[in-house]
């Protein structure tokens, strides 16, 4: 049975339920992405009450931007990527899915030396790494590389190709000491010296017309990472993944806490205005002119309508 503090909320969220729906306003709908890097952003909307404002759904990095592109979800955590494919989205501030040392994550796979390596496979669940990778080899690696999709089957792509592009839990999953193995974001960090931004939470602009003005977005996202990262939480994170995965808890854990970063700071905002510029100049990307927060999109929204 409820207790009297239970009733009481669930009496104020009939109350506020109730309100959106004289209003007009509608649940907005999340795309989020299936990785373990991803469970402690997710975490009041899977552990706590977050999850009751909101339709969610899970899947790859460039499919969770696609529903964003054409309209099938109004939130999303995309890579970085995306931002400069798909027009009118604005940026959650302060939540990133980054890395300031290497990220274990974003690996190119081979049985030879990057210097010899000739034709690349890219795992086509990613966008930002497959740019990123571009990058690299124009920039520092030596051009001339030729690259093709391929899915992220490390034994196919090396089968087809000299080396292969794997992100996410796959590429977690290699065992680097039978293959010559390069870390992206190590590599990025080497060369520029700043840190890399792979994804980071966007919302469609005319969502935001529909969402519950009270509703402070940013900071839902931002409390959901915070109580993520708290050691119980990632505590419970490392058990439950690291049988999905097949590696150590402590493996899990040490992925969670040293090898991503989960903050769009100012330092990782000079790396992703760099990785723009850097990808726009080879031809990877579209050129991004300007990048706008939640609150910039807010106060033009608000002078429309003025």
């Amino acid at each position: 049975m409820w207790n009297v503090a239970s009733r009481k909320d669930v009496t104020t969220w009939i109350e506020k339920r109730s309100a959106k729906i004289k209003t007009g306003m509608r649940r907005l709908r999340i795309s989020a992405i299936s990785y373990l890097n991803t469970a402690p952003l997710m975490w009041d909307f899977e552990h706590g009450e977050a999850g009751r404002d909101f339709d969610i759904s899970y899947t790859l990095p460039s499919d969770c931007a696609h529903s964003l592109q054409v309209g099938a979800a109004d939130i999303g955590i995309i890579p970085a990527a995306a931002y400069a494919q798909i027009p009118e989205l604005s940026i959650l501030p302060d939540v990133a899915i980054a890395s300031r040392q290497p990220v274990r994550s974003i690996l190119l796979v081979s049985r030879m030396p990057v210097e010899k390596v000739r034709t690349v496979a890219l795992d086509t669940s990613s966008m930002t790494s497959v740019a990123l990778t571009k990058v690299l080899f124009e920039k520092w690696l030596g051009g001339g590389r030729d690259f093709a999709p391929m899915a992220p089957d490390i034994d196919k792509m090396l089968a087809a190709r000299d080396a292969g592009l794997l992100i996410g839990d796959p590429a977690l999953q290699i065992d680097r000491s039978r293959y010559f193995t390069l870390d992206l974001a190590e590599e990025w960090i080497r060369y520029t010296g700043k840190p890399f931004v792979f994804a980071f939470w966007a919302v469609r602009q005319d969502a935001i017309q529909d969402a519950d003005p009270s509703l402070d977005l940013a900071a839902v996202f931002q409390q959901s990472r915070d109580h993520g990262l708290e050691p119980a939480s990632l505590d419970r994170i490392s058990a439950e993944w690291a049988p999905k995965l097949g590696i150590s808890p402590a493996d899990v854990l040490s992925y969670l806490t040293e090898n991503i970063y989960y903050h769009l700071d100012a330092a990782c905002l000079e790396g992703l205005r760099l990785f723009y510029r850097y990808a726009a100049e080879i031809g990877a990307l579209p050129a991004v002119s300007e990048i706008i927060f939640l609150s910039t999109a807010k106060v033009s929204i608000a002078q429309s309508r003025a």
